[in-house]
């Protein structure tokens, strides 16, 4: 008989000014879900960065899994051609159900409600048009998508950090008063340019600076 099995799709930095946007996607079945149930696993919103570093590596160590990290270069230049944040989502996430599709193959895919569905299944090549889609409010509920969200935000919190010391400065995450006076201590240090390496450009951040 075979395992009835289904993926989960979560991204990571959407709203934060700094660092990249990742998404990642999980692969669950009934053999894996008891593991990820005993690790706690939980939308990642709930847990702390220490929880999310620690889970990420028990996750991957369990779960098939596929993460696609769009550092800010490559983001600013996506944004620039694309001109939609949920056309730029829809990318991310069905880029990463095409890679775990190849890894294991089947047909239901969870992901969080972020706009139009065709628009993912519009962006997902042969493989993936052949999966049935649900998107929904509050996904994260789903183990699988959990999971991903897990993923999404300690790849999310490993990028941060290693821009932030690249650069010399420590990026905050978010878009608060506190990124603000970062981006703008920046700017005084490196001048204006540096914004693209570091930060979503299409950010109202960008027009107060």
């Amino acid at each position: 008989m075979t395992k009835t099995g289904w993926i989960g799709t979560d991204e990571s930095g959407k709203g934060d000014y700094f660092g990249p946007l990742v998404v990642a996607g999980v692969y669950v079945d009934e053999t894996l879900l008891p593991q990820l149930v005993s690790l706690g696993v939980k939308d990642s919103k709930k847990l702390s960065d220490r929880a999310v570093l620690s889970m990420d590596t028990a996750i991957r160590s369990i779960c098939p899994h596929s993460v696609v990290t769009i550092g800010p270069v490559k983001y600013n230049a996506l944004y620039q051609k694309i001109k939609n944040l949920n056309r730029l989502l829809a990318w991310g996430h069905a880029r990463v159900i095409e890679n775990l599709l190849e890894k294991k193959p089947c047909r239901r895919v969870i992901t969080d409600q972020f706009g139009d569905e065709r628009l993912v299944l519009n962006a997902l090549m042969k493989k993936g048009q052949e999966i049935k889609l649900e998107q929904r409010h509050k996904a994260e509920d789903d183990p699988a998508v959990a999971a991903a969200s897990i993923l999404a935000r300690a790849e999310f919190l490993r990028r941060l950090n290693e821009l932030s010391q690249k650069i010399g400065v420590t990026l905050p995450k978010g878009a608060s008063s506190l990124v603000e006076a970062t981006a703008q201590q920046l700017i005084e240090k490196k001048g204006i340019k540096i914004l693209e390496e570091v930060a979503k450009l299409h950010f109202k951040t960008t027009s107060k600076l």
